[in-house]
């Protein structure tokens, strides 16, 4: 330990550049996860809040949730034999306020139920994201397919879907508007794979997230670049000791010489690793909570402090073994040939 903070006081320079890019990396990978969770929000709270379970959809809808139909008898015997049970459906469509100003909404309608919105007739329920855009509770809305007047009754938080603030509007509402008969889907909380209903398909919530038209890609895209930011610190490690080793062959041959272990130089190696990192990673993780608070409103950012952690330990896990793969050549060196090289 006192050998590797005098060598990181002697060599400020260089370790200040590798703490530096450690630094912009770790950042730029938490700017971008936060983008990541918050599109992700921003692209299906709606199901992303619910808790763990199974969602069903019919077999020949190919994972299409639009082109599913839940047959009315099927629908009503698993509503029967399943406690917790759901049916629900959704579109995108329009709503109009007052100034005639249409505005965007994902129409969601369920059975009763204790997880989603219940609605009456001619009432709506609207994501909080529209208190924004001036609409209040009693106002009124209308709709081209819809015959009176929808008027808001309360605003709940984190309901979206597909990028669109979601509105709770009642069946029969639904049924007027859409010309459906039939939900698109069922949804039994805390089921697990097993359960199995004729003429269903079955999707965890995992995989219906990536039937929503857009999803998939855009957190692929996302996650994509966080693994190679990861594996670039990972070998910014590798050739930063690497470089450091070959300048200290013949430091490594004396230190050898007059009976210093291989797994002390290993050891040496760590600590500076584990020191540069932990200051890189403290600052980066400070200024992106801090970005988090501070991002304007509608920016889709969400980054956690569980987040942060996990990210961190991933950064110290791909510097460990960065460093411990470029720590070998200390091994094979032999103490009288690295001096000879070192006088050359």
């Amino acid at each position: 330990m006192n050998i590797a903070w005098k060598e990181i006081r002697k060599n400020k320079v260089r370790f200040m550049i590798l703490g530096s890019i450690i630094f912009l990396v770790s950042l730029l990978t938490f700017i971008i996860s936060g983008l990541a969770n918050g599109l992700s929000q921003d692209n299906a709270s709606l199901i992303n809040n619910l808790p763990n379970g199974q969602f069903y959809m019919t077999k020949d809808a190919e994972g299409s949730y639009n082109l599913s139909r839940i047959d009315q008898s099927i629908q009503h015997r698993v509503l029967s034999e399943q406690k917790n049970a759901v049916a629900f459906s959704m579109q995108m469509g329009f709503i109009n306020d007052d100034a005639n100003k249409q505005r965007s909404v994902t129409f969601f309608t369920s059975t009763h139920s204790n997880i989603f919105e219940n609605v009456k007739k001619g009432e709506i329920v609207l994501d909080s994201s529209l208190k924004n855009e001036g609409i209040r509770i009693g106002d009124t809305l209308t709709n081209n397919q819809f015959r009176r007047k929808f008027i808001v009754k309360a605003f709940v938080n984190q309901k979206k879907f597909s990028h669109a603030p979601v509105a709770f509007i009642n069946m029969d509402d639904y049924k007027e508007i859409f010309g459906a008969k039939d939900m698109q889907l069922l949804y039994i909380p805390g089921a697990d794979s097993d359960q199995k209903f004729a003429g269903l398909q079955t999707l965890s919530k995992k995989r219906f997230l990536n039937t929503i038209p857009s999803y998939k890609a855009e957190q692929m895209s996302l996650n994509m670049i966080v693994l190679f930011l990861v594996v670039i610190s990972g070998m910014l490690f590798a050739i930063f000791f690497y470089m450091m080793n070959v300048q200290k062959i013949g430091l490594y041959g004396i230190l050898k010489a007059i009976g210093l272990k291989t797994s002390t130089l290993f050891k040496m190696m760590w600590t500076q690793m584990i020191i540069i990192t932990f200051i890189a990673l403290a600052l980066s993780a400070v200024l992106s909570q801090v970005f988090n608070l501070i991002a304007p409103e509608g920016m889709p950012f969400h980054l956690t402090p569980e987040t942060t952690i996990l990210l961190s330990l991933v950064f110290i896990v791909i510097g460990f073994l960065g460093a411990t793969l470029s720590g070998f050549q200390i091994k094979k060196v032999e103490p009288m040939q690295a001096i000879q090289q070192g006088e050359m």
